[in-house]
């Protein structure tokens, strides 16, 4: 059975602890960002486990993952960043927003319209601190290690709130040298034989982006979970790419296929942690990210 929770040892440093595992899922990060090394925060979490009764992280693939009992902890203890951060602006007499904001987002959408999204907000509100997370694949948004997270499709359930951020399109692009060295593709008949530039089928776990079956028979000839690979493939010949629209449309190297003909509409949904202790700096991120795209509409739908 597990020991009875013992209150009076539970340490609020401690919980900053857990806190910064939660939002880099390595104690050794963890230990980088409050400065001391990973033996000292892996004897901080045990120590609180001691104090609660409870197991409060557990080791993944990826890194320590949150037990459940550790999710409730976060986000009951989440605050203290936030008290913390406005103790520092009382001291210091600073009435500027603060507070840490993390965002997780897509390669593709991250680099290119997050990341100068974000760069804006650090110019404006120095006070800030700001991580953008971005994957090789679909993400899958589980935990509370993030603020923010674009998604594509739906939103990431009901622990969190989520909107529509935007549309974006999907089309079809190749290298010159290959389409000189194959039939012309004129309607999506002729496409039946290509090779297919997309992502791994066996890897891919947005319903969403299960897109080949509707490609007239294109085989898979190069899979990828990286969009940035997906695009190098394309252009180095490899086949015939559904790329982003954003990614594809006039990059040096690449021409459309079928531009009128195929043209799948997605959608990237944004949700937001409701417990983040970095209220009102969430808040303005979220705006520059919805200005982002609103500013930049053509980018992600060329053509309207």
């Amino acid at each position: 059975m597990p020991a009875a929770p013992r209150p009076h040892d539970v340490s609020t440093d401690d919980l900053r602890y857990l806190l910064a595992v939660a939002r880099v899922g390595r104690m050794t990060s963890a230990g980088t960002l409050l400065g001391v090394d990973h033996t000292t925060v892996r004897r901080r979490i045990y120590r609180l486990e001691a104090a609660l009764g409870a197991r409060l992280l557990d080791r993944g693939a990826d890194g320590w993952q949150l037990t459940a009992i550790g999710r409730e902890v976060v986000e009951r203890s989440s605050a203290l960043e936030g008290l913390v951060e406005q103790v520092v602006a009382a001291a210091s007499g600073d009435d500027a927003v603060r507070g840490t904001v993390r965002v997780a987002a897509p390669d593709g959408f991250g680099a290119m319209f997050a990341a100068p999204a974000l760069a804006r907000v650090r110019a404006r509100y120095p006070g800030i601190a700001l991580e953008l997370v971005t994957s090789t694949r679909p993400l899958s948004l589980r935990g509370s290690g993030f603020d923010l997270a674009v998604a594509i499709g739906a939103g990431a359930g009901a622990r969190v709130q989520s909107e529509p951020l935007t549309e974006y399109a999907l089309r079809l692009y190749a290298a010159p040298q290959y389409l000189e060295r194959r039939p012309p593709v004129r309607t999506l008949a002729d496409l039946e034989g290509h090779d297919l530039v997309f992502y791994v089928d066996a890897l891919l776990t947005v319903g969403e982006l299960d897109l080949a079956p509707v490609l007239g028979g294109m085989r898979l000839g190069l899979g990828s979970t990286s969009v940035f690979a997906q695009v190098e493939a394309t252009r180095a010949g490899a086949g015939i790419g559904l790329l982003h629209a954003f990614m594809g449309e006039g990059a040096p190297g690449l021409e459309p296929v079928l531009p009128g003909t195929v043209d799948f509409r997605l959608q990237f949904s944004l949700s937001m942690r409701p417990d983040s202790p970095a209220v009102d700096a969430v808040a303005i991120v979220r705006e520059a990210l919805h200005e982002e795209v609103a500013a930049r509409r053509d980018e992600l739908l060329p053509g309207g």
